[in-house]
C-alpha cells in the first residue's frame, strides 16, 4: 500500500496545518511512502506514484473527490452528471481500480456505470495514486492501480483545532459546508466532522439547464483513539448519504429541448424522478504496534452500502442493492536492517454479502470470500540504487443464488473459485543528484465480478439489457513501466512509459438482439473476453526561472486495443482522449519569500495581510478521440476542445497569524460547449433541431471557497 506517512512532529507555524507545513517545506521526493516493500522515500519507489497535497485539494474546484483528482497526468474520470465520477487510471476503471479510504477498500457496487465513490471529499486530507498493477498489496481488482484517500493526520500532543469551510459554485448553485474539530490531549486523539452539499441542475451553452443533474449530499465522521509510545489504536465511524437525480436526456420531438416536469425552472434543489438514494456506513478499527525490529499493523473494517433507485414514485423504489462487506488486513514491516534490507509480509481479505431488496433485478444475490498472503523485500545499495520486489497468492470464491420470477428461472445457482499468483520486481537507479531511472515489472490479477458473471436484466443507467457469462476466466496482466526523472534549480521533468498486456480481458458488446421489457425494446449486450494490450506514456515539465513563477506542462496518452478484433471493435471502450495541460502560476507571497527584494521580504510579509498568495492561468486541451469501439453504436468519436481556467488563492493573516484561506477558481471561463469522451451522457437522445447527440458538460463555473482555521 502507498501510505503517505505525514511527519506530525513538524511544528505548525503561524497556526497552519502541520501537514501543509510538511509538504511546503520538504522536498516532495523526501516524503515517505509505503510501497510494495514497506516505508521508503518517494524517490526510491519503483512504481509510478502521484501525491496530491492537502493545500492542492483545498485549492481545487470540484463536485466530488474523484473530480478533484482527475486532472492529474494519467488519471481521468467516467462521469454521469456532476455528482457521480469513477476513477480511470491509464485507460482502465471500474473493478480494475481499487479505492482505499480509512485504510480499507471502498466497496459500493463499483461495477455499475452510475455508481460513484461514496466518500466525503472534505474528510480527505491527501491523496496518493499508484499507477499500474498493485495486486501484490491489494489482491484482485488492483489491476490498473490504486487511489488512496488519506484522512487528516492526527494533531501533535496538546493541540485542539477546529475548521469551518464553505464554498459556492455559480453554474449549478452548489453550496457546500464542512465543520470539524480535532485534538490530542495526553495521547487521546479525536477528530469529528460534519459536511453537507447541495446543487441544482447545471447548465451549458447548448442544453441550458440539464434536468436531473441536481443532487444533495451529507456526511459525518468521528474518530477516537490513543497515541502511545507502544503505537496507536483508532476507531473511525462514518456515514455518507447522496441523493442524485438521474439525467435521462429525453428531448421534445418538436423543439429538441430536454424534457422536464411542469413547473421546473432549473434552480430547484429538490430531487425529481427518477433519482437514486445512496447510503454508505463504515466502521474501521486501525491498530499499530511498535516493535524493536519494525511495526505490526492490523485493520478491520465493516461497510454497509445501500443503493436504491426510484423511477415512478418517490415512495417506492424499483431497484435496491444492499451490501455488507467485512475486510481485514494484518501486516508486519521491518525497519532497515543489515546492509540496507527491509522486509514486509501480510495477509488480508474480505467477506461480502449482497442482496436484492427491490422489485427489479440485474444481478443475483451473492456471497464473496477471499484472502491473500504476500511477502515483499527491498534492498538499497548505498545512495544510488534500490531494488524491490515481492510475491502474492490469492484465493476468491463467489456464489450466486438462484431466483425464480413468474415461474421462470431468472438466475441459476452457481459457484466459482479463482486462484491468482502475482508479483512485482522493480529498481531505481539515481544516475546523479539530478537524474533518476526507474524500471518496474508487475503482474496483475482480477476475478470477474458478479455483473460480468451473472447479469440478466435491464441496466437502466446504460439503457440496455445485459447478459453475463458464468464461463468467464480471471484476467491476468503483465505491465512494464519505465520512468526518467530530472530535477534541478530551474527545471524539473518526468517521463513515464508503460506497456500492459492483459489476458482474458472482459468487455461487453452487442449481440444483435433485442428484448422487450414493460413494452420497451432494449438492445442486448453480453459480456465476453479476449486479449488486450495498452501502450502509453505521461510526460511533464515544470520550468521555474525564479522562485515565484512556475510554468508547468503535462501530456498523457494511452492506446488501448483488443487483440484479434475487426476494425470497428478493436479499441477498448471509454479510452481517455490524449490530454495536454498547461499552467502558468505566479506566487506573489510564499511564506518567507515574495516578489520584492530579499532585503525587505521579512518586513513586507509581516505587514501584508496576505500570505501564500498566488494567481494562475491554465489550459486543458483534450485532443480528438477517434480510437473508439464503434460496433453496435457503442461509441462515437469525440472532437477535441480546449478549456481556459483561472484561479487565485491566499491565506489571510493578522499579525502573522492565519485567520482564513480564500480561493477563487473560474473553470471553462469562455463557456465552451463540449462533451468529454468519458461522459456517459454523451449517448443520450439526439436534438432533432441541431442534430447534436447527448447532453453536454458543464459550462462556465466560478467557485468561491473559504476555510477558517481555529486553534485553541
Amino acid at each position: 500500500m502507498l501510505l503517505l506517512c505525514i511527519c506530525t512532529t513538524v511544528a505548525a507555524q503561524n497556526n497552519e496545518d502541520s501537514t501543509d507545513v510538511f509538504f511546503r517545506h520538504l522536498n516532495l521526493n523526501e516524503v515517505t511512502v509505503t510501497g510494495v516493500t514497506g516505508n521508503t522515500k518517494l524517490k526510491n519507489a519503483t512504481a509510478p506514484v502521484i501525491i496530491i497535497s492537502p493545500q492542492e485539494l483545498r485549492a481545487t474546484a470540484s463536485t466530488n473527490i474523484i473530480d478533484a483528482i482527475a486532472h492529474q497526468p494519467g488519471i481521468s474520470q467516467l462521469t454521469t452528471g456532476g455528482s457521480i465520477s469513477k476513477p480511470i487510471i491509464r485507460g482502465l476503471g471500474y473493478n480494475r481500480v481499487v479505492v482505499m479510504s480509512e485504510g480499507v477498500r471502498q466497496e459500493g457496487q463499483q461495477w455499475g456505470d452510475e455508481h460513484g465513490v461514496e466518500v466525503d471529499g472534505n474528510s480527505v486530507g491527501s491523496v496518493e495514486i499508484l499507477k499500474g498493477p498493485a495486486s501484490l498489496m491489494y489482491g484482485s481488482d488492483a489491476m490498473a492501480g490504486v487511489v488512496i484517500l488519506h484522512p487528516q493526520p492526527t494533531l501533535v500532543e496538546g493541540e485542539i483545532r477546529a475548521n469551518v469551510g464553505s464554498e459556492y459554485q455559480t453554474n449549478n448553485g452548489l453550496f457546500g459546508y464542512s465543520l470539524s474539530v480535532a485534538g490530542n490531549k495526553r495521547g487521546f486523539v479525536w477528530d469529528a466532522r460534519f459536511s453537507g452539499k447541495m446543487a441544482h441542475a447545471y447548465k451549458n451553452p447548448y442544453d441550458g439547464y440539464v434536468p436531473g443533474s441536481q443532487f444533495r449530499e451529507w456526511a459525518g465522521r468521528l474518530m477516537l483513539g490513543v497515541n502511545k509510545s507502544w503505537g496507536n489504536s483508532r476507531l473511525t465511524a462514518s456515514v455518507y448519504h447522496l441523493t442524485p437525480s438521474i439525467v435521462e436526456g429525453e428531448r421534445n420531438e418538436t423543439t429538441g429541448e430536454l424534457e422536464y416536469a411542469e413547473g421546473w425552472t432549473g434552480h430547484q434543489y429538490s430531487k425529481t424522478l427518477p433519482f437514486q438514494q445512496v447510503k454508505h456506513y463504515k466502521a474501521v478499527w486501525d491498530n499499530t504496534l511498535n516493535l524493536s525490529s519494525g511495526y505490526l499493523k492490523a485493520i478491520i473494517g465493516y461497510q454497509q452500502n445501500q443503493r436504491q433507485e426510484y423511477e415512478n414514485s418517490e415512495g417506492e423504489y424499483e431497484l435496491y442493492f444492499k451490501m455488507h462487506t467485512l475486510t481485514y488486513d494484518l501486516r508486519y514491516v521491518t525497519d532497515e536492517f543489515g546492509d540496507g534490507w527491509k522486509l514486509s509480509t501480510g495477509i488480508g481479505g474480505m467477506y461480502q454479502k449482497s442482496d436484492n431488496k427491490g422489485e427489479e433485478y440485474l444481478i443475483p444475490d451473492y456471497r464473496l470470500f477471499d484472502f491473500g498472503i504476500y511477502a515483499t523485500v527491498m534492498k538499497t545499495f548505498g545512495d544510488r540504487w534500490t531494488l524491490s520486489g515481492g510475491i502474492r497468492y490469492d484465493h476468491r470464491r463467489l456464489h450466486g443464488y438462484a431466483l425464480e420470477e413468474d415461474g421462470a428461472l431468472r438466475f441459476a445457482d452457481f459457484s466459482r473459485h479463482f486462484n491468482g499468483l502475482t508479483g512485482s520486481l522493480g529498481t531505481v537507479f539515481h544516475i546523479n543528484d539530478n537524474l533518476s531511472l526507474k524500471l518496474n515489472l508487475a503482474r496483475g490479477f482480477r476475478t470477474p465480478n458478479m455483473s460480468e458473471l451473472a447479469s440478466n436484466g435491464v441496466h437502466e443507467g446504460s439503457i440496455r439489457y445485459e447478459v453475463g457469462s458464468q464461463q468467464l476466466k480471471a484476467e491476468y496482466s503483465l505491465q512494464a513501466d519505465l520512468g526518467l526523472d530530472f530535477s534541478s534549480r530551474f527545471i524539473s521533468a518526468q517521463v513515464a512509459l508503460f506497456a500492459n498486456r492483459i489476458n482474458n480481458y472482459i468487455f461487453i458488446k452487442g449481440d444483435n438482439r433485442k428484448i422487450s421489457v414493460d413494452d420497451m425494446d432494449y438492445p442486448v449486450y453480453a459480456y465476453t473476453q479476449g486479449d488486450a494490450r495498452l501502450l502509453g506514456f505521461e510526460a511533464g515539465v515544470d520550468v521555474h526561472p525564479i522562485h515565484s513563477v512556475h510554468f508547468s506542462n503535462t501530456f498523457s496518452y494511452v492506446d488501448a486495443q483488443l487483440l484479434h478484433q475487426p476494425a470497428d471493435s478493436k479499441y477498448i471502450p471509454f479510452t481517455p482522449a490524449p490530454k495536454w495541460t498547461s499552467e502558468l502560476k505566479w506566487e506573489l507571497f510564499h511564506h518567507s519569500h515574495s516578489t520584492i527584494s530579499h532585503h525587505h521580504t521579512a518586513n513586507a510579509v509581516h505587514r501584508s495581510p496576505f500570505n501564500n498568495l498566488y494567481i494562475a492561468a491554465a489550459l486543458d486541451c483534450y485532443l480528438k478521440q477517434t480510437h473508439i469501439y464503434s460496433a453496435d453504436n457503442t461509441e462515437t468519436a469525440t472532437p477535441g476542445y480546449v478549456l481556459l481556467n483561472l484561479s487565485a488563492g491566499t491565506d489571510v493573516q493578522i499579525k502573522g497569524k492565519k485567520i482564513a484561506e480564500l480561493y477563487i477558481t473560474a473553470d471553462n471561463l469562455l463557456n465552451k460547449g463540449y462533451q468529454s469522451h468519458l461522459s456517459r451522457l454523451k449517448y443520450a437522445a439526439v436534438n432533432v433541431i441541431t442534430g447534436r447527440r447527448g447532453v453536454y458538460n458543464m459550462g462556465r463555473n466560478i467557485t468561491f471557497k473559504v476555510v477558517v482555521p481555529i486553534a485553541f
